[in-house]
């Protein structure tokens, strides 16, 4: 491709999307660039603590379940209280208690203080998913989604690689500069972030149902994405529980398993944007089976790692598989989601990323202390032949355009369209009551 037709490439990535849409980006890339806590904590509590991979995965595993019951919390929040105060809420809080954890020494107190955190962190996660469905045409979603996966790992590509000789330098400095981030994306939200919930059509006509968590249990299709959502996580997240501990054991550094895993994240900024242009309108049901498989089989080739090199190789692997699968994923969920329960079902698909954060350290742990990495490798391989497998046979029952009948989609009005208040909201007349 030539140069001007990379520029023009560049220029419809990025084109067509509303100012709101770029603050909230921002906030999202500054959250990354001080991420620390998820990605050095395995190597906090083994290397500096000298704590077991046991007790390490037992910390992560509460930091996993902090997330897991503010999943669901912060996805309700998100529908009655709106997008903005939930962010605002989450991230003041996640600032306070990472910056609280780098002065724990009792082992009791890091347990308790990392599952605070990971109530805090991950309850902005559905508001997040929710505002940009809100504020996103429904035509460019899925790049909208794409590129706020980029500024994550584009963050994470340059904080792993930072944070890793900071943590050589000292821990608590990255807990405070995370802290210090993140409480920067609580600002920009304050100030540069309008509400964008969407409000319930107040004209005469039919009563719109409520919608509860009952109501996203009970829908089976869509609880069948999020049961496999669980075990494609379950995958991912060995890259920063089992892959650290693995080359922990191998003798390599923090700042090592820095370089290595900084690669997925250097990856993801490159192709991540033109991988997206090129599936965007494929098959949405191949792009999961084969992003599942890459995935587990991707990590299944670290059994054969041994020097930096080959762990990079090994993440390139199953990194092509998360720049496949992520959107795609993303994408779907919006899709099956209600308007007004965006949500509550971004919160329940976001519990099964924390489910998975819960149950993949207990899982590392055990199975490397009893039987080696090598036996997780292959673990991460079944996973993802199951979830492949899962995959097809729910997909195979869809249509190839899955669509809520009670989500306004075509017909919903652009966010620069809508009428300005303050705050901004979206007046959207429910499918029920058109005549």
């Amino acid at each position: 491709m030539s140069v001007a037709g990379l520029r023009r490439a560049a220029r419809e990535s990025v084109s067509g999307l509303p100012r709101e849409f770029w603050w909230l980006w921002t906030s999202t890339l500054v959250n990354r660039l001080g991420a620390f806590v998820a990605t050095f904590m395995v190597l906090y509590l083994t290397l500096d603590g000298g704590y077991s991979a046991s007790y390490a995965g037992l910390v992560v595993a509460l930091h996993g379940l902090g997330g897991v019951i503010s999943s669901l919390g912060g996805g309700v929040m998100a529908d009655r209280l709106g997008r903005r105060p939930t962010l605002l809420i989450a991230q003041s809080s996640t600032a306070v208690s990472v910056a609280v954890l780098g002065f724990m020494h009792h082992p009791v107190s890091i347990a308790a203080v990392a599952f605070v955190v990971g109530m805090a962190s991950n309850a902005s996660r559905p508001a997040v998913q929710a505002m940009m469905a809100d504020i996103v045409r429904p035509e460019d979603r899925v790049r909208a989604f794409s590129l706020n996966y980029w500024a994550i790992n584009l963050g994470f590509a340059i904080s792993s690689v930072a944070a890793g000789f900071i943590a050589e330098y000292s821990y608590l400095a990255g807990f405070l500069g995370e802290a210090a981030m993140t409480l920067v994306c609580a600002v920009v939200v304050f100030v540069k972030l309008p509400e964008s919930r969407p409000e319930r059509a107040t004209a005469a006509g039919p009563a719109e149902p409520e919608i509860g968590m009952g109501t996203v249990l009970r829908d089976r299709r869509f609880m069948s994405v999020v049961g496999l959502s669980f075990l494609i996580a379950l995958i991912f997240m060995q890259g920063y529980i089992g892959l650290p501990l693995a080359m922990g054991a191998d003798g390599f550094s923090s700042s090592d398993f820095g370089m290595a895993i900084a690669v997925n994240g250097v990856l993801i900024v490159a192709l991540q944007i033109p991988v997206t242009r090129f599936i965007e309108h494929r098959d949405p049901r191949r792009l999961l089976i084969i992003s599942s498989l890459l995935a587990g089989y991707g990590f299944w080739l670290t059994t054969f790692a041994g020097s930096i090199g080959m762990y990079a190789l090994t993440v390139c692997v199953w990194t092509l598989a998360e720049i496949v699968n992520a959107p795609t994923q993303t994408g779907l969920v919006v899709r099956l989601s209600p308007l007004h329960a965006r949500g509550r079902y971004q919160g329940m698909h976001t519990m099964s990323w924390s489910v998975a954060a819960l149950v993949a350290p207990l899982l590392a742990g055990f199975v490397i202390d009893r039987f080696g990495a090598q036996w997780l490798w292959g673990v991460c391989a079944v996973l993802g032949t199951v979830a492949g497998l899962g995959y097809w046979l729910l997909m195979r029952a869809l249509p190839a355009e899955t669509e809520r009948k009670d989500v306004v989609a075509e017909d919903e009005p652009a966010w620069e369209d809508r009428v300005p208040c303050e705050p901004v909201r979206d007046v959207v007349t429910p499918p029920a009551a058109v005549q």
